[in-house]
């Protein structure tokens, strides 16, 4: 069984039953063409910049989400946590930046750039689950990125089509690949079984699969606006 189906949450957990109950959504979220295209290294420049900036914007409300965790937390140590995570990210969003001029964007031209309909619909979906949920339902609406970013890493790591000498977007793999922001992704899917146990999971598991599908569904399509984009696949670089 490759590492990606069993290095995150428990077996039995609600982590595992939510991802296996996505099914074919969560795997063309953590194996989309784009993520491919990272992999063999084929993804247009202008795919990766857009894709980039977008990213940008989204993780500012991601920042949002998590503050709004702060004020869902069902302990002060749960509050202290998300605190913290509030301002991880928007400690992350600097270094977002400085990633971006890396790749020829300034910090102008992505502040300067809307957001895209892909990026709203997903964000504001987020936001919402959160307001009109507890908790559960707030971190079963972001558990999807957090790890499903860790699972793209290891299946990029394991890919036969890998381009390893050479490949441009290997500092993003290298990112997601690493050992920290692995075992924060592990962490993030046991927090989501932990919850399962304390906040009625499997009276509520229909409903919290059905949000994690959607969840998996937005995630698609926040990549296919990069191909869409920079025109499909077109080439290294």
């Amino acid at each position: 069984m490759p590492r990606w189906e069993t290095d995150f949450g428990a077996e039995g957990g609600l982590f595992r039953r939510l991802r296996a109950a996505a099914g074919a959504d969560w795997a063309g979220y953590t194996w989309h063409p784009f993520v491919r295209a990272l992999s063999d290294g084929s993804l247009s420049l202008k795919g990766f910049q857009t894709y980039l900036i977008q990213d940008y914007l989204f993780l500012i409300h991601f920042a949002r989400a998590k503050a709004l965790a702060v004020v869902k937390g069902e302990s002060i140590q749960a509050m202290r946590d998300k605190a913290a995570a509030v301002l991880a990210i928007l400690d992350e969003t600097k270094l977002h930046l400085k990633y971006c001029a890396e790749w020829g964007l300034s910090e102008a031209d992505v502040i300067a750039t809307p957001e895209s309909a892909e990026t709203v619909s997903y964000t504001r979906w987020v936001l919402d689950r959160g307001l009109h949920g507890d908790i559960l339902d707030l971190e079963i609406a972001l558990i999807p990125c957090t790890v499903g970013y860790g699972e793209v890493a290891l299946r990029i790591l394991a890919d036969p089509a890998r381009k390893v000498a050479g490949n441009v977007y290997q500092s993003w793999i290298n990112t997601y690949g690493a050992t920290d922001y692995q075992a924060m992704a592990r962490a993030a899917a046991a927090r989501i079984d932990a919850l399962g146990e304390s906040h009625g999971g499997e009276a509520r598991f229909a409903k919290l699969a059905a949000d994690f599908a959607e969840a998996a569904r937005l995630e698609q399509r926040f990549w296919q606006q990069g191909l869409d984009a920079g025109g499909g696949i077109v080439g290294n670089g």
